[in-house]
């Protein structure tokens, strides 16, 4: 017997014995749920995602957060974060691993911990120190990565503090009318066979894990992973925003938590990432920019400037992401009350190992020659594809998706930063490199080569936390190998997750046939064609020692870029003063003296730069109700759907600023006395920075009652 064969003989064995043949071997478990803000500076910072310099924040619509889901069986623990950011760096995670340490010891590891990021494009960036990824921040900007640190370990701590006896279910559900794939050229490249396997051409599969406590059956969380991607919030956007998957966390805790203010009650839910490489939200497709025609079957148009742009089903970025999220929490919120539930039930188990791509081979049969071929991870390079972008952020210059020949003017300037070798040119077959990016050294490494591959088997539930973004049939294929490790040894069928982004970020994950296009996500699968080949074999590997409880060698650590001297070209605040004749919070622009429901009412505010204090677990503004005794009640903060928060800077000579405070009188209004208030601070020219605030007029609000007043968490 050959020695694969032998380890999935044992595998099954193992797990016969673990659920079936052992009497109590079902494991009971102690659970723990916690959320915490993560939001970085919300003006002047580029975001991360489209990699536009010029999409520089400059306000609020949606607070980010981290929300922390801990499970422990006696024996081991697993803790899976959720974050509301464009991906996690190894960086990140080193550091929220070492705080944990100081307060818990050898309790929380790499080994336990994974961080899934959501991929939301409309959060700061600056956190990731790989130099690729924050060249269009310029450069690494502190403030943003103290603040996913000391959000995302804040939301474990308050996980731990939290844990009780409890109990997990999971469901299946599907969401549709909310993702198509923008690359389905590529997609059409994989084989028939295959294909026909699946009725549509993107994961339309909602995957629930539910949290209840023992004692009294209290509800504590729930985890969802869906395939999407966060871009309903396009390009042009300038307000932070946790976009689509965020605002469907935010509906989900509301109603669940009794309508406290967002990001507070004990009840925490997460929308979090799975296989979303090629798959797009903007579901009216793509079109020419200027002519409005159909973009060609490769997404190109015609002419040298005309972009391919999609589009999603609203009549604005706002209003698609309220659509979509909807969508997508109208289902989770379905399975809540009336799912399916299974419940999970044995062991835990969770492995990790740090693999260096380049060095890695696999074993591949070519469909063409009908041979099986010893395949290899090449160094890390972008193709040209990559610099046109996709449908949901289109690229600059004349670049355009799907090119598989090199460009010799483009080469020229590509070799002044790092020049391929043969060696480079040849492994990376179909793509013409841009970027040589596994040569750029200077300042520091520009992407990783070493990534975190990582696996938690709860029962017959598998997550594996990917570090990237695996495209449709990616995800489909790797869930297919693990289940093929897993097997059915009992009569309980196993549920495989795919959980995108997570503890390191090496941008895409195609599969060879799709690679061979070159549309964006194959040009950026930066390890070669054979990089999904490499990480099926690697995650059977790991789910197998999972299932035997092996020890896997922990691997080569990856560079330490902390210890670097990081480059940052982001300026700091020098100083603020009010407006002529006027003070720090002042109301210039008074809000109307009656509203009702769905009206906007606005207030402008004299204002300090938003950076000098970024109001972690507070708020920029509050709308505020008169209520008994004459105590003005909040209702509302910068983290709600209805508010919006815009920072301009008036004079960079005067260093004066203004804030224009929004506020959409949301259906379910009750009726009464209200106002605006806006809190924040300003740095002092002389040194210092001190807080003030300021509150508008008052105004009334007429409410209309009715049945229809919750609608807006339903549709």
């Amino acid at each position: 017997m050959e020695a694969p064969a032998l380890l999935r003989t044992l595998a099954l064995l193992t797990i016969w014995l673990l659920q079936v043949a052992v009497p109590g071997a079902v494991a009971s478990y102690t659970i723990g749920v916690g959320r915490a803000d993560t939001t970085g500076p919300v003006a002047e910072i580029v975001f991360m995602g489209y990699a536009k310099i010029d999409q520089k924040g400059s306000g609020l619509h949606l607070r980010t957060f981290s929300r922390a889901f801990i499970i422990d069986d006696g024996v081991e623990r697993f803790v899976f974060v959720s974050v509301d950011s464009a991906m996690i760096g190894n960086g990140i995670r080193q550091t929220v691993v070492e705080n944990l340490q100081k307060q818990y010891g050898d309790l929380y590891t790499e080994k336990n911990v994974m961080i899934s990021a959501t991929h939301s494009h409309s959060t700061p960036g600056g956190f990731m120190l790989h130099m690729l990824f924050d060249l269009t921040t310029f450069g690494f900007v502190r403030e943003t990565f103290d603040a996913m640190v000391n959000g995302i370990t804040k939301s474990i701590e308050r996980a731990h503090n939290a844990m009780v006896p409890g109990r997990l279910f999971i469901t299946h559900g599907e969401v549709h009318g909310v993702n198509i794939n923008r690359s389905p050229f590529a997609y059409l490249n994989n084989p028939k066979v295959e294909r026909d396997k699946y009725r549509d051409n993107v994961d339309k599969i909602l995957t629930q894990i539910q949290f209840y406590k023992n004692e009294d059956n209290k509800p504590l969380g729930v985890i969802n992973w869906f395939a999407i991607h966060p871009t309903s919030m396009n390009n042009t956007n300038h307000l932070v925003s946790s976009d689509n998957i965020g605002y469907a966390s935010v509906l989900f805790e509301r109603i669940m938590n009794n309508d406290s203010l967002i990001g507070k009650g004990p009840f925490v839910a997460a929308f979090a990432s799975s296989n979303l490489g090629d798959v797009s939200p903007n579901t009216r497709g793509p079109k020419c920019e200027f002519s409005g025609n159909n973009c060609s079957k490769q997404y190109t148009c015609p002419g040298r400037k005309e972009m391919c742009f999609a589009s999603g089903p609203g009549r604005n970025m706002f209003e698609s992401t309220s659509i979509i999220a909807n969508r997508m929490f109208k289902e989770s919120w379905r399975l809540w009350q009336y799912g399916d539930v299974k419940e999970v039930i044995g062991p835990l188990r969770v492995v990790h190992r740090y693999v260096n791509m380049v060095e890695q081979t696999a074993e591949y049969y070519n469909e063409t020659t009908q041979r099986t071929e010893t395949v290899r991870g090449c160094e890390p390079a972008m193709g040209y594809s990559f610099a046109a972008g996709t449908i949901d952020g289109p690229g600059s210059f004349s670049f355009r998706q799907g090119t598989t020949s090199a460009n010799p003017m483009w080469n020229v300037v590509r070799n002044l930063l790092a020049t391929p070798t043969n060696e480079d040119i040849k492994c990376h077959g179909a793509k013409p490199i841009l970027l040589a990016t596994g040569h750029m050294t200077l300042p520091y490494e520009w992407q990783p080569k070493i990534v975190a591959t990582q696996v938690a088997l709860i029962g017959n539930v598998v997550i594996a936390g990917v570090p990237g973004e695996f495209t449709t049939m990616s995800g489909r294929r790797l869930r297919e190998a693990i289940k093929t490790v897993m097997n059915d040894a009992s009569d309980d069928e196993t549920s495989v997750i795919v959980a995108g982004l997570c503890n390191t970020y090496s941008d895409y994950v195609t599969t060879p046939e799709e690679y061979q296009i070159q549309r964006y996500e194959g040009a950026s699968t930066i390890f070669g064609p054979h990089t999904l080949t490499i990480y099926l074999k690697q995650y059977q590997e790991l789910v197998t020692a999972a299932i035997l409880k092996k020890d896997v060698e922990p691997g080569p650590e990856p560079v330490d870029l902390r210890k670097k001297t990081l480059v940052s070209f982001v300026t700091p605040v020098l100083y603020d003063t009010p407006i002529w004749g006027k003070n720090f919070g002042d109301c210039v622009k008074q809000p109307q003296k009656l509203a009702k429901p769905g009206d906007i009412v606005t207030a402008v505010f004299v204002s300090g730069h938003p950076r000098n204090n970024l109001m972690t677990e507070s708020s920029f503004l509050t709308i505020e109700r008169l209520g008994v005794d004459e105590v003005w009640l909040p209702v509302a903060t910068d983290a709600n759907w209805e508010t919006k928060f815009e920072w301009q800077r008036m004079s960079m000579v005067l260093g004066s600023s203004q804030v224009t405070i929004t506020w959409q009188v949301p259906e379910d209004i009750k009726a009464g006395e209200y106002r605006i208030r806006h809190n924040g601070y300003y740095r002092y020219i002389l040194g210092g920075i001190f807080p003030y605030y300021g509150v508008s007029n008052h105004f009334q609000v007429v409410s209309t009652e009715s049945s229809c007043c919750k609608r807006r968490y339903y549709e």
